[in-house]
């Protein structure tokens, strides 16, 4: 009995760590950031919880001098109105309560904008990230060939042939044909750019969002420190069709990405169907363990 219950607890973790079925994306009714993978978005996180700190006493403030000065000075309760113009100590108070606050909230907002825009000397990998009237191409700086393709939104009707029938991993209009594969644990410097007019690069997870300007290279970078298939979207109205323009990151092991790597300077296509059936084969491993188990 103790050794089952061991075998049980091993697949229970086992299943907590895969990584084929996780995708951080939209949900219905969310009301709060995605779970963060970077370390950049986890104090994003943390800054925004900061904020609501100063938001939520003085929003209550406000709220209770309208409320006080409605009731306390309206005609009937205040018939000879006050001809008081000035009171010191109050402007004293209103002039340094504001700069008080704002250099609370600025110290920790200037020192998560230089972490966003100081990426690391040496990346792992760069990549180039290039807006397109409506889709993404991609060119991994790696040897002597860089690899390039585009990323275009999946449709319903190739669901079968690309291999991706399950819609909780691939969402409507989230999904695309190509993935960004990334190692995991590694720095990724991204390099953005548009060849027609202005579009976004957003990738909420990571916290990560900047600019692709026509003639201009951008930069920014991310380390993503689980693995799992991650959405974004272009967030620069570019067009009519601005909303179907998705960007998709999957992120994987150093031997997976290393292995698709090779596969993908032959043939994307082949080598993201081949990545995808070595991850559900891992993930038919675990459950085949806890089935086992139990």
């Amino acid at each position: 009995m103790r050794n089952k219950a061991y075998a049980v607890l091993a697949s229970i973790a086992c299943l907590l760590f895969a990584t084929n079925a996780f995708a951080d994306k939209p949900v219905a009714w969310q009301t709060t950031f995605q779970p963060a993978a970077t370390g950049i978005m986890e104090e994003i996180t943390w800054f925004e919880q900061y904020t609501l700190w100063f938001i939520i006493p003085i929003t209550l403030f406000v709220l209770a001098l309208l409320i006080w000065i409605v009731v306390r000075f309206r005609e009937k309760a205040n018939p000879v109105p006050s001809r008081t113009s000035h009171n010191t100590m109050i402007e004293i108070a209103w002039t340094l309560g504001p700069v008080i606050i704002l250099l609370f909230l600025a110290i920790p907002s200037f020192q998560l904008l230089t972490a966003q825009l100081t990426p690391p000397a040496n990346p792992d990998l760069t990549l180039k990230a290039t807006g397109n009237q409506w889709y993404w191409s991609y060119e991994y700086e790696v040897g002597e060939s860089p690899l390039t393709f585009d990323s275009l939104m999946m449709k319903e009707e190739d669901r079968a042939s690309l291999g991706k029938e399950d819609k909780a991993e691939y969402p409507r209009l989230l999904a695309v044909d190509n993935e960004v594969v990334v190692p995991v644990g590694k720095t990724v410097r991204v390099l953005v750019t548009a060849a027609d007019v202005i579009h976004a690069f957003a990738m909420p997870a990571f916290g990560v969002k900047i600019d692709a300007v026509p003639g201009r290279l951008n930069e920014t970078w991310f380390k993503a420190d689980r693995e799992g298939l991650y959405y974004g979207q272009c967030s620069e109205l570019c067009g009519k069709d601005h909303a179907y323009m998705p960007i998709a990151i999957r992120v994987v092991s150093e031997d997976k990405y290393n292995t698709w790597l090779a596969a993908a300077a032959t043939n994307i296509g082949d080598a993201n169907k081949a990545l995808m059936a070595s991850i559900d084969g891992a993930a038919k491993t675990v459950d085949v363990a806890a089935n086992a188990a139990q």
